[in-house]
């Protein structure tokens, strides 16, 4: 039997919207990823004992091993929604005994309450922080084959750059940090795996709903099993660990191998090489007359830029003003998107302009719209716009629909 031994933390989490709560943090959701696919897992965390309790019960129903080491609170984890970066309660202290782990096969996401020494023959590594990510080696870690799965961001404050391209970034990484495998993550637009030298393009796949918080574990959790178990090459176990990232974040569940035999939705389209150096320009329409509106407009600004999108939003690109000074700029700047995302909600009068106007020109528009009726909503469901309520999923359709452009 092979036996793959975890590391990461169990926090408490809590989505405000959509409404969620579990405990599970990168350590629990990772040993029940591995254990539903039918894998042999050992997590060892740290946990308070209401944490260890819950976590001791999931073990039980999941299948999988858990040994605790004993801290006074376990960590709370609260999300706006699932693309914010959450609160952490209570602050993190860095206070507990590391503890070492020697493996055969090891997974090891970063911790917040302590650390972990390994020492292993095969190891994945997430360091899981973009602003201070720990080199695996660091402290005093060893693994004879590494593999690094990381984000952006983490690869880029890992090597002290943002001027590479991801290719070139795996690279550097992959020499610095002595790893046989880089993989980086990029959200909507995929991974990039860098293994013997070739570098791969892991396309992410399209699904109706996106639910993201804690998918980047599932992806960490599913490569070590389809690598260190089923004894898959990384580019082929990278491949399934993406199709059982999207069963994760359009169920909210985890993936049976039974289940993931048998779902296959469609990869999505890889971002043009010529759009990497031009991207496309996304019109953002929503209401921007109170600060809730103000919120949410500067919300999916930000987010749609974090994913390489440029964005033309009326309030930041020409702001209020009499019609004759803001209207034609608004309207020229449709006629120079690529695609629009509007916010719905509110049935703003001009909003609704905006996309009646985008979709005249035959221009791609994607509508977040979570309170208003069918009824409300007829014109731009039968005119061709794609509607969500769930903001998330709005913000990588976006990407999605960009990157076939």
């Amino acid at each position: 039997m092979i036996l793959i031994k975890l590391t990461g933390g169990v926090y408490y989490e809590q989505c405000m919207c959509p409404s969620w709560q579990e405990l599970f943090g990168s350590g629990g959701r990772a040993a029940t990823a591995i254990a539903r696919l039918g894998g042999h897992v050992v997590l060892d965390t740290y946990a308070d004992r209401t944490a260890e309790a819950i976590l001791r019960q999931r073990a039980v129903l999941e299948g999988f091993t858990v040994a605790t080491h004993a801290i006074t609170q376990s960590l709370h984890f609260r999300y706006t929604h699932g693309l914010a970066k959450p609160a952490i309660h209570p602050t993190p202290e860095t206070s507990s005994t590391p503890f070492r782990i020697t493996a055969e096969n090891m997974v090891r996401f970063g911790l917040l309450e302590g650390d972990c020494v390994v020492n292993a023959r095969n190891a994945v590594y997430d360091p899981q922080s973009s602003r201070h990510p720990v080199p695996f080696h660091e402290n005093g870690s060893t693994a004879e084959r590494l593999a690094l799965v990381l984000n952006r961001g983490e690869a880029e404050a890992l090597h002290g750059s943002d001027d590479l391209s991801a290719a070139d970034l795996a690279r550097a990484l992959s020499e610095s940090q002595n790893a046989e495998i880089v993989i980086i993550k990029m959200g909507p637009a995929g991974a990039l795996l860098l293994h013997d030298g070739q570098s791969h393009l892991i396309p992410s796949f399209v699904t109706p709903q996106v639910w993201k918080i804690g998918s980047g574990d599932v992806f960490v959790a599913s490569f070590a099993h389809f690598w260190l178990e089923e004894g898959l090459t990384p580019l082929k176990a990278a491949m399934e660990a993406s199709r059982a990232t999207a069963y994760y974040c359009e169920t909210k569940g985890f993936a049976s191998k039974a289940e993931l035999e048998t779902y296959y939705p469609a990869a999505a389209s890889l971002p043009k090489k010529s759009r990497v150096v031009s991207p496309p320009l996304v019109y953002l329409a929503g209401p921007f007359f109170s600060l809730a509106q103000l919120w949410i407009v500067e919300e999916a600004r930000d987010r749609l830029l974090e994913m390489g999108l440029k964005v033309f939003s009326p309030i930041h690109d020409v702001g209020h003003g009499p019609a004759n000074e803001v209207v034609q700029k608004d309207l020229d700047a449709i006629h120079d998107c690529d695609l629009m995302l509007a916010i719905g909600d509110g049935l703003d009068a001009g909003t609704i302009y905006e996309i009646g106007y985008a979709r005249a020109l035959k221009k791609p528009v994607i509508m977040y719209v979570e309170n208003e009726s069918e009824e409300d909503q007829k014109m731009m469901a039968g005119s061709g716009c794609t509607l969500t309520n769930d903001f998330v999923t709005a913000i990588y359709q976006t990407a999605w629909m960009a990157a076939e452009l």
